[in-house]
């Protein structure tokens, strides 16, 4: 049997009613703007619960202007977990600001609290929690410990679609929220995109103008911004799979449900602990494994699919600062490894990568 990571073609439901809409679009000369953004906008922030939602070409644009919108005086620290997609961190770097790296947990591998307390100081001014595989990081609790300091949160959830704590979804505690719709993601379009999410007003309005030269019509420039249009065809695209994303995360979770309840007993690996207060997206499924490498040719060699999200830490980057005494992170990336986990994936797929594990691992 041969299990695939992902299929992005397989994963596409409602072929026909994607088609015939991007064909309409295309016949109507609808390009860039209008209804079909409006009407995501509003589709995806009655999603997520916020009050306002802005499209934008990518999750990385997505980042770099939520901190933008903040106005935070240049040189201040932010602390972001140490094991993450660089986009997190470049646009910290972009937005002349100060990288300030965090260990991680174990339990989830999202920012660690202990530390994060270490790393606040009269120098932050922003606190970047990423919800890294789906898995939702303590906000409410990064919170208690921000306390009364003047200090923003800006959530990355360009891995957490559908994601929340006590039933509130991630991205409407802070701040800002920031996705990503690249094609790979839960919910992916047809090519780049991104979006924040926020209940400000005045973040709502600076973003509306940044992602379109400073202006919301034509000529009405006030500051200079940048082109980080979603395109329309993209807006549709991501509106028709909105409808049926919940099916998604309940099939992700019933997978992901299998494979905690036959891998949990391996001593070899580790699986992260769930919250019950806690729903999950499962973009990823990731095991810490004992001889990851010799583990990952095995399955191979059975036409398995599997990948590594990430093989290094941002602080190994000789580009980002060096940061010691990251105790839980350090060669993290030698033992991840992510486990074919999608809504097309059958549970003869799954029990079948299980099956392989088990015979690895003499189990």
């Amino acid at each position: 049997m041969k299990v695939k990571f992902t299929n992005l073609y397989k994963l596409i439901k409602d072929k026909k009613k994607i088609l015939n809409k991007i064909n309409q679009l295309i016949k109507d000369s609808q390009f860039v703007g209008g209804e079909e953004i409006i009407n995501f906008e509003k589709k995806f922030s009655d999603f997520v619960g916020s009050k306002y939602c802005v499209t934008l070409g990518n999750g990385t644009d997505a980042l770099e202007i939520a901190i933008q919108s903040l106005n935070i005086k240049k040189g201040s620290e932010v602390i972001l977990p140490v094991n993450t997609w660089i986009s997190t961190a470049e646009s910290i770097i972009a937005n002349g600001l100060k990288i300030v790296f965090c260990d991680i947990n174990l339990d989830d591998y999202s920012i660690c609290l202990e530390d994060l307390k270490k790393k606040i100081n009269k120098n932050t001014k922003l606190i970047m929690p990423v919800h890294l595989y789906g898995n939702p990081s303590d906000i409410p609790k990064i919170k208690k410990i921000i306390n009364k300091r003047n200090i923003k949160i800006i959530e990355d959830c360009a891995q957490a679609h559908g994601a929340k704590i006590y039933k509130k979804h991630v991205g409407t505690f802070g701040d800002i929220g920031t996705f990503s719709f690249f094609p790979g993601k839960n919910i992916g379009a047809f090519g780049d995109g991104g979006a924040l999410v926020t209940n400000s007003k005045k973040i709502h309005d600076y973003a509306i103008r940044a992602r379109n030269h400073g202006a919301k019509g034509k000529y009405d420039h006030k500051f200079s911004g940048r082109n980080s249009r979603l395109d329309t065809i993209q807006a549709a695209v991501l509106t028709i799979k909105l409808k049926s994303y919940f099916s998604v995360i309940k099939k992700r979770n019933k997978l992901a449900k299998i494979y905690f309840k036959n891998l949990s007993n391996i001593k070899d690996i580790g699986l992260y602990k769930l919250k019950k207060n806690n729903t999950y997206a499962f973009h990823q499924f990731v095991i810490v494994a004992k001889k990851r490498d010799k583990l990952r040719n095995f399955l191979t060699k059975y036409k398995i699919d599997t990948m590594i999200h990430y093989p290094y830490m941002l602080n190994e980057l000789n580009f980002f600062p060096k940061t010691k005494n990251l105790k839980n992170s350090k060669k993290l990336g030698q033992k991840i490894l992510s486990l074919p986990i999608s809504e097309e994936h059958s549970e003869k797929e799954i029990y079948y990568v299980i099956k392989k594990i088990k015979e690895f691992f003499n189990y």
